[in-house]
């Protein structure tokens, strides 16, 4: 036991240091799996897990409580295993290994995994906490809401019978989340003939980096530049002027990161050489002014390079240069309902030249409106495929609809105001969360999300604030008091 199990509330820093022991990337939930049947046969409690590999556990209501409705506590099992690149560490293996560092929890070098570990902790408190006062409750731990919301995808019918749903997967005590956005990826395929690099050409490698990125939800509308856009823009300005030859074209990685890099080789004829320097360089300079509010560490650089062995054909370099450029991204509109929040948006997330002369362009598109989560699709294929390239998208995931009359939010609001004094914010979220999957299996859901205070998820400098767990536990179990 670390000594993150001496801070209160007891009962859930216990639980969350025994969850950190217990390896659980992605994908590979089995052994959160197996600890959490043996939790509920140790503890006595009904339990049930589907084909998917999620469980859920039920517990009935404390004396007095018997005729309130239903209470769902939802959170999901897997971790983003991120570390420090000199640390020897293996996720499938090793435990994390926490410490209190002033005000938070920290890892040791790794991903903290308290997204989503301290939702679980805390749904597994309410389970054999003797004095929490709740109506029925049921737990429902999913898998592989990171990488590819699988549990929620493959929630078999029956797991839930309850008709209120608190998910514990919120990062910022003190609001709370009624409404995300739903999602779908647009994928295309450029196929190219290779051609040898031509003779009496000057060879340059332009690379953007050092951008701020982000999540492509959560930061689209801060107006972070798109590090495959600033070099499509430079690209195409140089064929335009001066016959580029492109060779290679790498930027970004992750479908929900706006890239921060990108990198291209290309060619200009040798007696062009100074004129496609000066420009280059001028148009990295405009395009460094145009984002200095928003990227204060804006970086190019252009360097020469040796002749590559081959080129694209023209016919697809001038396609992908013009996709590249003409496809929209960013915001494309901001919500009516909820002012404030981004209601639809795109990103073109990555470019990659890959094996079988094939370049793939990786995009995703956001709604919290389903038919406008559509059209965005619809938009961004549309560019591509008249560009000649293969467009697939994929199944996507639906949105959740912002409902600011919810008995259920109003409660919640109620318990926050009488225990702190203060009103929460309520927001809704322009990222993907499992609610919208769970509101399409069960329409009657109401639903909150809320979670105390976490900062840097998904990097190894994930921290949770102490202070915060304990506000957050005492809201919840207000919460189940009050619910009726």
């Amino acid at each position: 036991m670390s000594a993150i199990t001496t801070l209160e509330p007891k009962s859930v820093w216990t639980l969350f240091d025994a969850i950190t022991q217990v390896p659980r990337p992605s994908k590979k939930e089995g052994k959160i799996i197996d600890f959490l049947v043996a939790f509920a046969e140790k503890h006595g409690l009904e339990y049930r897990k589907d084909a998917t590999g999620n469980v859920v556990m039920r517990k009935p209501a404390t004396p007095g409580y018997e005729g309130r409705p239903t209470v769902i506590l939802q959170a999901h099992m897997d971790m983003v295993c991120e570390k420090h690149s000199d640390l020897e560490f293996d996720f499938e293996k090793d435990p994390i290994r926490t410490r209190i560092d002033g005000d938070w929890v920290k890892a040791e070098g790794t991903t903290l995994g308290a997204d989503d570990g301290i939702g679980m902790a805390a749904a597994l408190a309410v389970l054999i906490d003797p004095t929490v006062e709740h109506g029925p409750v049921e737990a429902l731990f999913t898998i592989d809401e990171e990488t590819g919301l699988t549990g929620a995808f493959g929630l078999a019918e029956g797991m839930l019978t309850g008709h209120y749903l608190i998910n514990l997967d919120s990062e910022d005590e003190g609001e709370l989340f009624i409404g995300c956005a739903g999602g779908v990826d647009t994928l295309a395929t450029f196929h190219y003939k290779p051609e040898t690099a031509p003779q009496g050409y000057a060879w340059f490698r332009f690379r953007v980096s050092d951008l701020l990125g982000g999540h492509s939800g959560d930061d689209i509308e801060k107006g972070h530049a798109n590090s495959n856009k600033i070099a499509a823009r430079l690209l195409y300005g140089v064929e335009a002027r001066y016959g580029l030859k492109l060779s290679d074209f790498n930027g970004g990685n992750l479908r929900n990161a706006i890239p921060r890099e990108a990198v291209a080789l290309f060619g200009v004829p040798a007696d062009r050489r100074e004129e496609c320097r000066t420009f280059c360089e001028q148009l990295a300079e405009e395009m460094k002014e145009e984002y200095r509010y928003t990227e204060p560490n804006f970086r190019t650089t252009l360097e020469e390079a040796a002749q590559p062995e081959s080129v694209i054909d023209t016919q697809t370099q001038q396609a992908l240069l013009r996709a590249l450029v003409g496809l929209p991204n960013g915001v494309i509109s901001m919500s009516f309902a909820m002012p404030g929040l981004v209601e639809t948006s795109t990103n073109l997330a990555s470019v990659k030249f890959v094996e079988g002369n094939r370049i793939v362009v990786t995009t995703s598109q956001r709604s919290s409106v389903e038919s406008a989560k559509t059209y965005v699709k619809e938009m961004v294929g549309s560019v591509l495929s008249l560009a000649g390239a293969e467009v697939e998208h994929s199944d996507g995931y639906p949105g959740w609809a912002p409902d600011p009359e919810s008995k259920l939010l109003a409660i919640v609001v109620k318990c926050y105001h009488d225990r702190f004094g203060k009103t929460p914010k309520v927001r809704a979220i322009h990222a993907g969360l499992e609610c919208g999957l769970f509101l399409e299996k069960y329409p009657h859901l109401e639903m909150v999300s809320l979670g105390p205070t976490l900062r840097g998820v998904h990097s190894p400098d994930e921290r949770l604030e102490i202070a915060s767990v304990s506000k957050f536990w005492s809201l919840l179990t207000d919460i189940l008091k009050q619910v009726r």
